[in-house]
């Protein structure tokens, strides 16, 4: 084999082992640092972060949403969690199937110890129902929940759409009679998605805020005040009465850190570690 025919086989054999190798180093230093958190804080960590990584060849970026395979791993997480042992649940999700993330909040809500939820970005959707399960809700300075509001499937001249079932009800409302029979089923299967996430979430709050606090926080995120991907802050969550503290540890913070966005969405923003700018003197 001449020297140009090596080069390329050991070239192929870079490209190919390359991100494999790539994210076996960020998997060692997430479980470092995921041991250092529970050693400082004394919970149990259980991650639920779902970024665009580099994990594929030529960097070509995986979607994340919560799925069956999540639910199922954190599942068996928290199952595997002594009773007496507390959890620290790490959310960054733009949300899911509401199968999965109703399972990860099942369990979290029925873990007999101490349930923190940490959200240093956000946790729409799905994450936000695995947020409601917890004792309590860390965020980050501009960290947002989201609304609940089911999104049911329907067709349209482009393909099928997800559509918020509260509007999907009010139309059929307004129409009545009018409606087609096909858009009549559709709004009596958002209705009935409406009544079962709502009463997931007073389920899930009812035990820590009380019956009649649990209702009102359940009309306000899943019957349709909102639209879905609007964020809910700090401040509007603690108005609506949620267990909420601004607060996320360092450690989290440096987390997320190893998690990297794919390079080709990777947004134009760069910083220095610590400011370079002098301080200026009282006299200026």
């Amino acid at each position: 084999m001449d020297i140009i025919g090596l080069l390329f086989w050991l070239l192929l054999l870079t490209v190919i082992t390359e991100p494999i190798l790539e994210y076996q180093r960020m998997k060692a230093a997430r479980l470092a640092l995921l041991k250092k958190i529970e050693e400082k804080y004394g919970y149990r960590v259980i991650t639920l972060i779902h970024r665009q990584e580099r994990v594929g060849f030529f960097g070509i970026p995986i979607y994340r949403f919560i799925d069956i395979e999540d639910s199922e791993a954190v599942v068996r997480a928290i199952h595997s969690t002594p009773k007496d042992t507390p959890i620290m649940m790490i959310l960054h999700t733009p949300g899911g199937m509401v199968l999965a993330a109703s399972q990860i909040a099942k369990a979290l809500h029925d873990h007999p110890a101490k349930k923190v939820a940490v959200v240093p970005h956000y946790a729409m959707s799905g994450g936000t129902l695995i947020a409601l399960a917890a004792d309590e809700i860390w965020v980050g300075p501009a960290a947002a929940l989201g609304p609940l509001d089911p999104q049911i499937p329907m067709p349209s001249a482009a393909g099928p759409m997800h559509v918020p079932s509260p509007s999907v009800v009010k139309v059929a409302k307004e129409k009545g009679k009018e409606a087609t029979d096909i858009f009549l089923t559709y709004a009596d299967v958002a209705e009935k998605a409406l009544k079962e996430m709502y009463d997931f979430v007073v389920n899930l709050l009812k035990d820590k805020l009380g019956e009649e606090k649990a209702k009102e926080i359940a009309d306000e995120l899943v019957m349709g005040k909102y639209t879905h991907d609007y964020p809910l802050f700090y401040e509007k969550l603690k108005e609506l009465g949620l267990p909420v503290k601004k607060e996320v540890p360092e450690e989290v913070w440096a987390l997320m850190e190893l998690y990297p966005q794919a390079q080709p969405q990777r947004p134009g923003v760069e910083y220095l570690p610590a400011p370079a700018v002098p301080k200026r003197s009282k006299t200026q």
